[in-house]
């Protein structure tokens, strides 16, 4: 009989091009996944992968059977999400990946609920840009992403994953009190072509969004700081030295010396969602932390 976990390491390697870059997402040692890959040679009586240079690449066979396998391994994963769960008593481990603002409006509530109630769910959640939560609830390293999708910069989503919208999350610019346009009710772009701002870094989504901005104008905005954490976006706006785009959802109380502005033509905004995949669909786990954060965003986002 072909083993799981063995047909569970060649989908892997498959999937990501190498032993190495297999054990990585599996969590396991490469030559743990090479002694799975000769145990299932050993099953099959046939080599699944063969030497490439100083790579492998996956036989015929081997990409016919990784393609059984995955079919296999996703009705399994079917099978204990629904038939062996009990619907009234969600339970387990749920791996949940979301980008930063989306854990400090969304998921600390929603932590905080399943903490004072009596549902036996162990959440663990790391903190990833849309794209990577997409890329990990795709591959099966994580069973849940909370992601964002600018109306400037579309979000891929693979075929296999479901993809629900939460709710809209409009983005401010920051400006200090005595900045010239701290006393506008509403500013657009043409306005702000000679500001100096602060970004989150070259190629994340926010970043591409700024940049979209200005596009339409034949211009780029002028960002002399990149850093990830829209903490330091804050503190730099207060220090009168840069300007910043900054959503509404998880934004901690601005400072005295901050002043948020609407922004027009185009507003910038963002659709946040829920992605997992569609074979966990009638999972109690899945639909209960769902249900919370549907319950969260209604309270919480305007």
């Amino acid at each position: 009989m072909v083993d799981i976990g063995a047909l569970q390491a060649l989908a892997a390697v498959e999937q990501h091009g190498s032993v190495v870059a297999a054990a990585q997402m599996m969590g396991f040692s490469p030559s743990a996944v090479s002694q799975q890959i000769k145990k299932l040679e050993k099953q099959t009586g046939f080599s699944v992968l063969e030497r490439h240079g100083r790579g492998v690449l996956l036989t015929e066979r081997g990409h016919a059977l990784a393609s059984y396998g995955r079919r296999i391994l996703a009705e399994l994963e079917e099978l204990q999400a629904t038939l062996l769960a009990d619907p009234t008593a969600p339970h387990g481990r749920l791996r949940v990946v979301s980008f930063s603002t989306a854990c400090r409006g969304l998921v600390g509530p929603m932590l905080g609920r399943i903490s004072t109630s009596k549902v036996d769910l162990d959440v663990t959640v790391v903190a990833e840009d849309p794209r990577e939560a997409v890329a990990h609830v795709a591959d099966g390293t994580a069973d849940l992403g909370i992601v964002h999708n600018w109306n400037s910069v579309p979000l891929e989503v693979p075929d296999h994953l479901l993809l629900e919208w939460l709710c809209e999350d409009v983005a401010d610019l920051l400006v200090h009190r005595n900045h010239p346009l701290a006393g506008y009710e509403e500013v657009e772009p043409s306005q702000l072509i000679n500001e100096h701002w602060i970004s989150t870094p070259h190629g994340a989504i926010c970043n591409e969004a700024l940049l979209r901005i200005f596009a339409d104008l034949g211009r780029i905005p002028q960002i002399k700081v990149y850093d990830p954490d829209f903490a330091t976006h804050i503190a730099m706006v207060e220090q009168g030295a840069l300007v910043a785009l900054m959503p509404r959802l998880g934004r901690s109380p601005l400072p005295a010396d901050v002043i948020a502005i609407p922004m027009i033509n185009p507003v910038p905004a963002r659709q946040v969602g829920l992605v997992h995949r569609r074979t966990m669909a009638q999972s109690p786990g899945i639909g209960h932390v769902v249900g919370l954060l549907r319950e969260i965003t209604l309270q919480t986002v305007s």
